[in-house]
C-alpha cells in the first residue's frame, strides 16, 4: 500500500476528519443540502423540509453560519423575515455534496 504507518498517524490532522467536524450530525448536511438545492430558503420552509425542532435547527443554523458555511439574512419587517443562504465556502462543498448524492442515487436501490 504505502510506507504510511498508522503509528505515527492521527485521523485528527487529516482534512477528512475537519471536514467532517463542519458537516457532521444529523441536520447540518441536510441544511446543506437544502441551501444548495433551494437558496434562499426562509427557516419556516426548512423546518418544514427537515421536520425538526426549532431549538435544533437553530444551534444548527448558528453553527453553519459561525463556520462560515451559511448567510443569515434578516429583512427588517413585519412580521420579521429571515433567509438562509450558502457562503462561497459553503457553495465550495456543493461538489462533495453532489459527490454523495451521486454514491447514494448509485447505490440506493442495490441493498433493498
Amino acid at each position: 500500500m504505502g510506507d504510511k504507518l498508522i503509528e505515527n498517524a492521527n485521523f485528527e490532522d487529516t482534512g477528512y476528519s475537519y471536514t467532517l467536524s463542519l458537516i457532521s450530525g444529523k441536520y447540518k448536511p441536510i441544511i446543506l443540502y437544502c441551501l444548495m438545492e433551494y437558496e434562499p430558503v426562509r427557516f419556516n420552509e426548512m423546518q418544514r423540509y427537515i421536520k425538526v425542532a426549532d431549538k435544533t435547527l437553530s444551534q444548527n443554523l448558528k453553527e453553519l453560519e459561525n463556520d462560515d458555511l451559511i448567510i443569515r439574512t434578516v429583512y427588517p419587517q413585519i412580521p420579521p423575515k429571515v433567509e438562509y443562504t450558502l457562503t462561497d465556502r459553503g457553495h465550495s462543498l456543493v461538489k462533495v455534496l453532489d459527490q454523495l448524492c451521486e454514491w447514494g442515487n448509485t447505490h440506493k436501490n442495490i441493498y433493498r
